[in-house]
């Protein structure tokens, strides 16, 4: 359950990887492996491994991204094993340390540490280390290659850490084990854990809810709606669910399905002929399936519309899908796109009401196919209903790690492409949603509604996102010790959501967050869910308790980086407004209360300055919440240019003059 911290840094030049990975072809399938002192691991599809003295090299089929598996022995520290390692793996290699955090024990590893270095923005590289011990040897994990390839295959690499374990290690396993009913007593230990988690981790309010044997056994809340007043979370306070929306759309693709307006294999042209995707050849291979299955290859691009102006219609999302090619084939990895998803709820909205406007047809068709008949009174895509009444506010740390209330301002930015995680809702509707899961199409009231083919057809096992792990349409299955979990999680500024449901075991969790801290006990809660149900090792705990300790570590290091109010020679030289040709958009420089301001589309705040280590600088804005602008101050053809790197995709502004 414990994921490699992989940071993603910026990213130009290949880094040299060893000639000895090159030599040898990529695995037909996904296949089992061992280091030469027995240490455990998966060889993903297509990718090489050699061999290298005490490393095993992974290499990725574009030869530009190396994982090394590397057999450190032992080692004073873990930063001592890491270097050990490098000097194992690629001798000359000089790479200063950015960042050292400690991770949880647990899978066999008494130790876990996690390792990022310097890189300037003219590498596009992502270099990263994990050490880790058992007993008295260490293993580590370099991450040393291209930042675009990492993030294209970030499933394989997620295959590679979860799958190592020391010699001789035994999974722990739940299957065939009798789990436990939700009694008082434990509903109250997993209340407990929520409470204690969310104090250790800065998280304002937390909504819940707890289902056992298919009916609802407890759904509330901690803590408060918004930092500084009394309004407890309830288990109505309404909260933005994200990429929860997306199961959602899919629902709704179920239900048509039922009523014959579309086919899973159908292509998307003969329901919505205006779809195209990149090109005629991926235009006419797309099948509605496709559209939110993950398996397109299409890049995320997020940034895309988090630069963008407000107010753009719908029809904005076609439109991009229009000039985007994917950048691997169908079926071959696992690329997570809002925009398809965005498209998939979109068009079965126009198939449910075709006379409508693509949005009043998609909202309409949600609130007359699932919301209304599954009984989810909460749940709205209208943000005035949405930012009133009993609603969370959303929560981040600011440039010195404090937790603060922000603006939901920028969550504004998925209006036009809502079916991808435009919804609020509540525990308590969670909890039905969930139930719906469990059921199999059935309601709790009793009634169907959505067969059980078509429910399921959403949570078949499509591409592989990690070990024992894929995702479906618009959810993700996964075998955690031997059980099988449905899930699906959502991310916004200042919200992050989950849900799990355990098929044939009629248990299920709803767990509604207000603040940027929260992703980090939304896995410890499944691990601790995990442990009440089927009397596990106590690893929750451990999990809350590192992951808070990163996050200040974490903070404290960005901050010191950081010039703050910014290097004043190259404020003063900004421009007063730059304009990106691809996105039509601008970003504008200007002052507030004596600060240097910057907006840029929908991210708006003071800016500070960093100095890369390749000497370079960077505009960097300090509002607080986990997204903002990371912009490289550069020049091109003598006009000043701002430059933000998104994934596998550059952004290029040029002043205005």
């Amino acid at each position: 359950m414990k994921r490699l911290a992989l940071k993603l840094l910026m990213a130009g030049a290949l880094l040299s990887l060893p000639t000895a990975s090159f030599a040898q072809a990529g695995a037909a399938a996904d296949t089992p492996g061992k280091t030469a002192s027995g240490l455990a691991y998966t060889q993903p599809k297509d990718w090489a491994v050699s061999v290298q003295g005490a490393a095993t090299i992974l290499v990725s089929p574009e030869q530009n991204l190396s994982i090394a598996v590397v057999d450190a022995g032992d080692a004073a520290t873990a930063q001592a094993a890491a270097a050990k390692a490098w000097s194992l793996y690629k001798p000359n290699a000089v790479r200063p340390v950015r960042l050292s955090t400690p991770g949880a024990a647990g899978d066999g590893w008494d130790e876990r540490v996690s390792i990022s270095y310097e890189t300037s923005p003219s590498e596009r590289a992502a270099v990263s280390a994990l050490a880790m011990r058992s007993g008295k040897s260490w293993t580590v994990v370099i991450i040393d290659g291209a930042e675009s390839t990492m993030n294209k295959r970030s499933a394989a690499a997620a295959l590679i850490e979860r799958s190592l374990r020391p010699a001789g290690y035994v999974r722990e396993t739940f299957a065939g084990k009798t789990p436990h009913h939700l009694t008082p007593e434990r509903i109250q230990a997993l209340r407990d854990f929520v409470a204690e988690s969310a104090k250790a981790l800065d998280v304002p309010g937390v909504g819940i809810a707890l289902i056992d044997q298919g009916k609802v056994v407890y759904e509330g809340g901690y803590g408060v709606r918004e930092l500084g007043h009394p309004e407890p979370v309830d288990a109505h306070t309404k909260f933005m669910i994200a990429s929860n929306t997306k199961g959602m759309s899919t629902l709704l693709l179920s239900i048509l399905a039922d009523e014959g307006k579309l086919r899973w294999d159908q292509k998307v042209t003969d329901l919505y002929p205006s779809f195209r995707l990149g090109s005629d050849a991926t235009t006419k291979s797309t099948l509605v399936r496709h559209l939110v299955c993950a398996c397109t290859g299409m890049p995320r691009r997020d940034y895309a519309f988090i630069l963008a102006d407000s107010g753009l219609p719908p029809t904005d999302t076609f439109r991009q899908l229009s000039e985007t090619q994917p950048t691997s084939t169908f079926g071959e990895l696992y690329q997570y796109s809002n925009l398809m998803a965005a498209a998939a709820g979109f068009v079965g909205g126009s198939l449910a009401y075709p006379k409508l406007e693509l949005a009043s047809a998609y909202d309409k068709a949600m609130q007359t196919r699932v919301f209304g008949p599954l009984g989810m009174h909460d749940t709205t895509f209208d943000f005035k209903i949405g930012e009133s009444g009993d609603w969370a506010r959303p929560h981040g740390f600011d440039v010195d790690g404090r937790m603060v209330e922000m603006p939901n301002h920028f969550n504004h930015l998925i209006v036009p492409y809502r079916p991808a995680g435009g919804a609020w809702s509540s525990a308590a509707d969670m909890a039905r949603y969930a139930q719906l899961e469990l059921s199999k199409g059935v309601t709790p009231e009793g009634k169907r509604l959505v067969s059980e083919a078509n429910i399921l057809e959403r949570r078949k096992r499509g591409v592989p996102t990690g070990e024992d792990s894929w995702y479906g349409m618009g959810l993700m299955d996964e075998v955690i010790s031997g059980v099988e979990v449905v899930t699906h999680g959502g991310t916004l500024q200042g919200f992050h959501s989950d849900w799990w449901v355990l098929p044939g075991t009629g248990i299920g969790a709803v767990i509604l967050t207000n603040a940027d801290s929260g992703p980090a006990m939304l896995a410890p809660f499944l691990r601790r869910l995990m442990e009440v149900v089927y009397d596990g090792k106590p690893e929750a705990a451990k999990e809350v308790a590192s992951a808070a300790a990163r996050q200040k570590v974490q903070a404290k290091a960005r901050r010191a980086k950081l010039t703050l109010p910014g290097d004043p020679a190259l404020l003063a030289d900004l421009a007063a407004k730059y304009r990106d040709p691809e996105l039509g958009n601008t970003i504008t420089i200007g002052e507030r209360n004596g600060a240097k301001w910057v907006k840029a589309g929908f991210i708006e705040g003071p800016v500070a300055t960093r100095k890369n280590a390749d000497g370079s600088t960077s505009l960097v804005s300090i509002a607080p919440g986990a997204i903002g602008v990371d912009a490289l101050i550069g020049a091109r053809n003598g006009a000043r240019t701002l430059t933000i790197h998104d994934s596998q995709h550059d952004y290029v502004y040029t002043e205005v003059h």
